[in-house]
């Protein structure tokens, strides 16, 4: 069992306002009451039919099975591959669920087809209408086209230009509105009130759950043994719907959840704290304020713990898929892994299925994460130095440094420092090294030439 709160010292106690929590070696974590009878009482037995609870669940694995019925054909079986290169960085046995596979690149294919397969056809004829910062956006956009119906989509105006441009492309009405998903709520809601439309709602959907949560179903008929799913959460959604589906399926499970730092809403309903919620995240597509009604009930039962990953895990995930995985993860596609990189302990040696929800990165977002991840391994390295203004000091610089076998990214040559005398002048220069070894070496040999060299940020040059 991938956590045995018993073998890893875990005692149940109250959080905040009464919130679930559990206690390692004085560390407190984020848990579902699910997580805290685990500490109370031996594993649950498998074999199992359902998962615990499941009376009072809105979504069953019967409406899961069913949905699957209603998508197959439409939406694709994505593949479920190992990544061992990703179990060498994390020390995890890491498979992936490639959802970005899909016709829109992402997960939300599942649930805006099976809701909207649902809909009578009076509620085709007037419309549909939802908001989103993107993927579910382009899922609702291309199935309404489809099948015929009119859609009207609101979205952030922070969305990237790249999920706009490709909701438009399928013909759908776009409303960009509001800083956020919840600012983009309320004129959606206006919209709906004045021309009788049908919400597909992103989240807190009953249908959309159940679409989602044929993930859990593919995943673990391939792969039947896992001990833990890291899912991303949002609203609550994807996570809610697989928990259901992957603990019917395997009771012993672990279901964890990744939400992004900046926005740890379901963190704060969890555990009873205040953690600010809000600013620019990579992770736009599980940037939500708001917690669905339907979902909370399942996370709080379902959902065994919360990882909070922040932006430098986002971006160190999105590279990792792309330069270990050669496939392309937004940052919330990749927040899954990013829990396996900010808490690989949890999750080493352990069996963990990540579902790699969506692949719809803006190129300029993805070209900066690449270089800042080459800049965080010192493989891109700035030096400030101080050099002689006569003809002939910059041709010696890059002689230099050709001999040492770094190449010039970037040169900034200025002589209007008053910290330098009359006759010298501030050199920075960008390199692109091996490693941090590498990168040391030069530093040495520029300091031994009288080059006085200084380790800057590359940003940061000639500020």
């Amino acid at each position: 069992m991938w956590f045995d709160v018993h073998r890893h010292g875990l005692a149940p106690l109250a959080g905040r306002n009464g919130a679930p929590c559990l206690l390692r070696n004085g560390e407190r974590i984020a848990v579902s009451q699910e997580a805290c009878r685990l500490a109370r009482r031996p594993a649950l037995r498998h074999g199992a039919a359902d998962p615990p609870g499941d009376s009072t669940l809105t979504v069953t694995i019967a409406d899961i099975e069913a949905a699957r019925r209603v998508i197959k054909g439409a939406v694709l079986r994505t593949p479920m591959l190992p990544a061992p290169r990703l179990s060498a960085l994390t020390g995890a046995d890491i498979y992936v669920k490639y959802e970005n596979l899909q016709v829109t690149n992402s997960f939300k294919d599942r649930g805006a087809l099976n809701k909207l397969a649902s809909l009578g056809e009076a509620e085709r004829k007037r419309g549909v209408i939802t908001m989103s910062a993107g993927n579910h956006a382009q899922a609702v956009a291309y199935h309404s086209a489809r099948l015929g119906i009119p859609a009207t989509i609101v979205m952030p105006v922070t969305t990237p230009f790249v999920k706009v441009a490709a909701t438009r492309s399928h013909g759908a009405e776009v409303v960009l509105e509001g800083e956020n998903i919840a600012e983009a709520q309320a004129r959606c809601e206006r919209i709906l009130a004045e021309r009788g439309l049908t919400l597909v709602h992103p989240y807190d959907d009953a249908r959309i759950i159940a679409g989602q949560g044929t993930i859990a179903l593919e995943m673990l008929e391939e792969v039947p043994d896992l001990d833990a799913l890291v899912i991303p959460i949002g609203g609550g959604g994807l996570i809610a719907g697989n928990a259901i589906a992957a603990r019917a399926a395997n009771p012993k499970i672990q279901i964890v959840g990744a939400e992004a730092a900046l926005y740890p809403s379901v963190w704060n309903e969890i555990t009873g704290e205040h953690l600010p919620i809000g600013g620019p995240t990579l992770a736009e597509g599980i940037a939500v304020k708001n917690v669905g009604k339907l979902t909370l009930p399942v996370i709080r039962g379902l959902v065994a713990e919360i990882v909070l990953v922040n932006e430098a895990q986002l971006e160190r995930a999105v590279n990792a898929y792309l330069t270990l995985q050669k496939t392309m993860a937004e940052g919330a596609g990749a927040a899954g892994l990013a829990a396996l990189l900010a808490k690989p302990n949890r999750f080493r040696g352990k069996r963990v299925g990540l579902i790699l929800c969506g692949g719809n990165i803006d190129p300029r977002i993805l070209a900066s994460i690449m270089v800042r991840e080459l800049e965080r391994e010192t493989r891109i390295v700035s030096f400030r130095l101080t050099i002689p203004d006569r003809p002939g000091v910059l041709g010696m610089i890059a002689t230099r440094l050709g001999d040492l076998g770094a190449n010039i990214l970037e040169v900034d040559h200025r002589r209007l420092f008053l910290d330098v005398p009359a006759k010298g002048a501030k050199l920075d220069i960008t390199i692109e090294t091996r490693d941090a070894a590498h990168a040391e070496d030069i530093k040495t040999t520029l300091a031994g030439d009288g080059y006085q060299p200084v380790r800057i940020e590359a940003g940061a040059a000639m500020e």
